[in-house]
């Protein structure tokens, strides 16, 4: 008989309330290149600012939590919880690494990618929320790490884009990007019917059905996941304005 998807995860088989945290992932081939690419980080990055610094220490603080902690093999068991990984990785590791990594006369051309950035980045979110593609990546290690890779890169070239771009276009770029994830989150919502087969049997022991579990990972993409688009749309605003105001 055939292994399922979900026994196949990378992360794992599906945790049990009561051994989720002792559920680390201390895969050595992830722990070392973590390591790797923090070490190289720090040995080509001697002209960086304390702010890049600060910043990559956030995107390495935010991996652990994505593929160290117990959140790892839950993501196994609640779509829920798959989403607030996803947000981790698109909304708070993809932009610190943008700031860990952009270099001011670069800010020019990134800026102008700001369109192809967004496109790029909006269809390979919604690809990998495919019913079809999520499966796959379940069942695959290797497609799953395609996922990780993919959301994380095309995220990363999308807020260089944001940060390098003007404050207006800055600003579009940001309120779209909400907009397409509430709307993926509204159909999560709303669709009547569980939609990810992975799930079909893995939430009952935390206490909600596959459906509950779909609607709680919509609502989370809806509203939670809007917030670091919106803060740093309000933030690129209040920094406008003064200068506005003293053109005027």
């Amino acid at each position: 008989m055939p292994a399922s998807p979900i026994s196949m995860s990378y992360c794992g088989p599906p945790p049990l309330p009561e051994d989720l945290w002792g559920r680390w992932n201390f895969d050595p081939t992830l722990l070392g290149l973590l390591a790797l690419g923090a070490g190289a980080f720090w040995y080509f990055g001697a002209a960086r600012s304390a702010r890049q610094n600060w910043a990559f220490g956030g995107v390495m603080l935010a991996l652990l939590v994505i593929f160290i902690s117990p959140l790892c093999a839950l993501t196994v068991a609640l779509f829920s919880a798959r989403v607030v990984h996803h947000v981790l990785l698109v909304a708070v590791a993809a932009p610190l690494l943008a700031v860990a990594l952009l270099r001011v006369n670069h800010r020019g051309a990134l800026g102008k990618l700001l369109a192809p950035a967004l496109l790029l980045h909006t269809v390979t979110f919604w690809l990998w929320h495919a019913p079809d593609a999520y499966t796959a990546a379940l069942s695959s290690t290797p497609i799953y790490w395609l996922m990780q890779v993919t959301l994380l890169a095309t995220a990363t070239l999308l807020w260089g884009a944001i940060i390098a771009a003007p404050t207006g276009r800055a600003i579009v770029a940001l309120l779209f990007s909400t907009i397409q994830m509430g709307f993926l989150g509204a159909l999560l919502v709303f669709s009547g019917q569980p939609l990810y087969l992975p799930h079909l049997t893995t939430t009952l022991v935390f206490g909600l059905d596959p459906l509950a579990d779909q609607q709680l990972a919509g609502l989370i993409m809806w509203v939670p996941a809007a917030l670091p688009y919106l803060g740093v749309a309000l933030h690129r605003l209040l920094l406008w304005l003064p200068r506005s105001e003293a053109r005027a």
